[in-house]
């Protein structure tokens, strides 16, 4: 007899009812507690606590002594994503011919905001029996409903950063064009909105002294305030300078989203975080290179794709109505008063000089495409920003595999293959066209992705709590430093007449350094806790450490 299920929407959550055969297996199996993406514990029937809690109607989540499981069973979560969750298994009697049946129905609501809907599937189907909890989507660890809450929050404001971080990237070709701007002008103009760097460092000194929450929602609140006056610049100096104010909110956001990830995520699951955080601000990326079809709607049509950060408050309202302070924060206790330690100046070292190199090739590679596809193929505004979807969408396949090999086998074997193929696809594209252009963009975007994980992760797991966000902070502008380097280099030899291709390959120099430095000095961090990578923390067990309040 096969097994039936049939999901509905319930007030509170979602039903899921499985109908099983009655046998003797079928019973042991599921009158077992699950531990996989939810663990359980029994409810037993009304009567004085056995060691355990009681819950609801004065039922005892302790040990049910019984040597043999019978229905009516009832399990409820003990760890786990959902909100409210609960199973019962009962014995329904044979009827019309049908033979007797044991009918499980699991009730849930699942805590994961703004995106809900891309794992409820997944999980739906996990519950159901019907697919492993460990498959390529979910994280190595089971995570709890902070974990949950606090990685769909992040999600969101990963989009609002990546917008307002690519936002001047993406529209820059076609201001440029309206103001009568040169290569080299280009290219120093993205030099002085990455300086902008030293505008968001203060708040990586100030989220290490006062708490990550209130510094993510004041610039989750700013970066798309900000971004909205590139609309109304006048000339390409006062586009530039709005820019240079408004775009350091959005990368104090970014960096300040892996500190609260890696704060908060199990040991087994940073590198997943990474890369889900990674696919979100890829979605925000692709919003405002969709949004480049108003560029080619009239004159100055770009200003409208800065109107559209506005639509980024959204999501710095809910965090500043649901994200809470960070677990390990709340253990430091640390007093703001105090001067903060010194940091691990070999490690800060390593950290930013691998930083400064990889971003030398990265940031022209990135700020420069546009440039190339209309100089070089004629590529109109929607065909760039079909070009960009198309071969930027699915780097996903990347992010999630490489999250997941670097969480599971460890990073730096991954970064040492990735690193120089995917550096080798970039260079090529940039000296084809056609079809080896789109197919070379696409391999070299994914195998670049697939590297991405391991290589942000150590930026948060290789400092202390107490100046984690500030060297996170350092690190960052590192790499903005590095990527100013290669924009101005970059766009001094164009105006040079060198070709795209020869530029990039020298460029691409830098991720050979990289990968040197990662397989000679960067120590392996996967599989390891926050407190074994940096002693003077405070050691804390995240899943029994009380929720944090907002």
């Amino acid at each position: 007899m096969g097994s039936k299920y049939a999901p509905a929407v319930q007030a509170g959550g979602r039903t899921l009812i499985r109908r099983w055969p009655d046998t003797h297996d079928d019973l042991r199996r599921l009158g077992e507690p699950r531990d996989d993406l939810v663990l359980e514990s029994p409810v037993c029937e009304p009567g004085p606590p056995a060691g355990g809690e009681t819950v609801g109607d004065g039922l005892d989540t302790g040990p049910c002594e019984s040597a043999a499981p019978t229905p009516p069973l009832h399990f409820v979560q003990d760890d786990g994503p959902f909100t409210s969750y609960e199973r019962t298994v009962e014995r329904r009697d044979a009827t019309d011919g049908e033979p007797p049946t044991l009918v499980e129905t699991t009730r849930y609501t699942l805590r994961i905001p703004w995106f809900a809907w891309v794992f409820r599937i997944p999980v739906r189907r996990v519950l159901a029996r019907q697919i492993s909890h460990d498959s390529w989507w979910a994280p190595p660890d089971r995570l709890d409903t902070t974990q949950v809450l606090v990685i769909g929050l992040l999600a969101a404001a990963s989009m609002s950063a990546a917008f307002v971080n690519t936002l001047f990237t993406q529209t820059v070709n076609f201001a440029a064009d309206d103001f009568g701007v040169s290569d080299t002008g280009i290219g120093v103009a993205g030099a002085v909105v990455r300086a902008g760097i030293l505008i968001a460092l203060p708040a990586a000194l100030i989220a290490d002294r006062i708490g990550r929450r209130r510094v993510i929602v004041a610039v989750a609140w700013m970066g798309p305030v900000l971004s909205v006056l590139g609309a109304l610049a006048p000339s390409f100096p006062v586009l530039v300078v709005t820019q240079t104010i408004a775009r350091p909110m959005g990368i104090a956001l970014a960096f300040l989203i892996g500190v609260v990830a890696a704060e908060e995520m199990p040991r087994n699951s940073r590198a997943y975080a990474v890369s889900v955080l990674a696919m979100a601000s890829g979605l925000g990326a692709g919003i405002a290179v969709i949004s480049l079809r108003f560029a080619d709607s009239g004159e100055s049509g770009w200003r409208y794709v800065y109107l559209l950060a506005a639509i980024w408050c959204l999501v710095a309202l809910d965090l500043s109505r649901r994200l809470p302070e960070t677990r390990r924060f709340a253990a430091a206790h640390i007093d703001a008063r105090r001067r903060p330690p010194r940091l691990n100046r070999r490690r800060l070292v390593l950290l930013a000089t691998v930083a400064f190199a990889g971003n030398i090739f990265v940031a022209p590679a990135s700020f420069f495409q546009n440039r190339y596809l209309t100089d070089v193929h004629d590529f109109s505004g929607g065909m760039i920003g079909l070009f960009s979807i198309s071969v930027g969408t699915p780097a996903g396949i990347g992010l999630i595999v490489g999250g997941r090999i670097a969480d599971t086998s460890g990073r730096r074997r991954l970064i040492a293959v990735a690193l120089p193929v995917s550096t080798a696809a970039l260079v090529g594209a940039y000296s084809v066209g056609g079809p080896a252009l789109w197919a070379l963009s696409l391999l070299g975007g994914i195998i670049a992705s697939s590297a991405y994980p391991a290589l942000a992760v150590y930026r948060t797991e290789l400092f202390p709590t107490n100046n984690r966000s500030r060297a996170a902070g350092l690190v960052t502008a590192s790499a903005l430093i590095g990527g100013i380097f290669g924009l101005v280099a970059t766009g001094a030899l164009l105006d040079g007449d060198w070709a795209y291709g020869w530029v990039m390959g020298l460029m691409g120099i830098g991720q050979l350094v990289v990968t040197v430095l990662v397989v000679a000095f960067y120590p392996e961090t996967a599989h390891q806790e926050l407190e074994n990578l940096n002693p003077e923390d405070v050691r804390i067990d995240l899943h029994h450490t009380p929720e944090p309040d907002i």
